[in-house]
């Protein structure tokens, strides 16, 4: 009789094998995976948040909306917990891929208002925090493209026959995708010339 269950047991997993189960769990643990890492790039950034906007501050105070608007994109992302659940909840993710985008724009709109002040672009402090902060920004675009093709392989697995049917019956779900727009958004890094140009003075 213990036989007979072992060998009814063997054929069922063939059988799950076959139809997709074992790679339905090997993506769904590399979609883990790389979410982890995208979500471990856009803490880095927001921890530099805090240093980059006291220092522009240091140079240029009078640009309170701007700085304000960094300080409430940053708050705004820190209110969207980003846990592995997430990425099971299309609308939970559009939150999240909207607080990013919108910290990712009062960035922008913060490096071009760095390009008035020559002292604060050739201040070391601010240097080393763009360089961490535009090196974190690739980080997070290559996290990002790992995630997105993994998101890809999945998908295909949980809609193609017969993995279909297996992911019907374990509950397996297609998961939300990073949106063509916001891709196109993240892969522009903010920029910031460090030359200073010829009316740059030091601090």
């Amino acid at each position: 009789m213990k036989n007979i269950k072992l060998l009814f047991l063997l054929i069922i997993l063939s059988i799950l094998g076959g139809c997709g189960y074992n790679t339905l769990q090997t993506t769904d643990e590399q979609i883990k995976a790389g979410w982890a890492e995208v979500v471990n790039q856009y803490q880095r950034r927001a921890d530099l948040i805090p240093n980059l906007v006291e220092t522009v501050k240091g140079f240029a105070a009078q640009e309170q909306q701007v700085l304000l608007g960094v300080t409430n994109a940053r708050a705004k992302v820190g209110t969207i917990q980003a846990t592995p659940e997430l990425i099971n909840d299309p609308q939970a993710f559009t939150r999240f891929q909207q607080a990013q985008g919108e910290l990712s724009s009062a960035l922008s709109r913060l490096m071009v208002v760095v390009e008035r002040y020559p002292q604060l672009k050739s201040d070391q402090n601010f240097r080393d925090l763009q360089a961490q902060l535009e090196g974190t920004e690739n980080r997070i675009t290559v996290a990002r493209n790992r995630y997105i093709k993994a998101v890809q392989t999945y998908n295909v697995v949980v809609r193609q026959f017969p993995s279909n049917l297996t992911a019907m019956l374990f509950g397996y779900k297609e998961k939300p995708q990073f949106s063509v727009e916001n891709e196109k958004a993240i892969a522009q890094p903010p920029k910031v010339d460090f030359g200073g140009g010829p009316g740059a003075k030091g601090k």
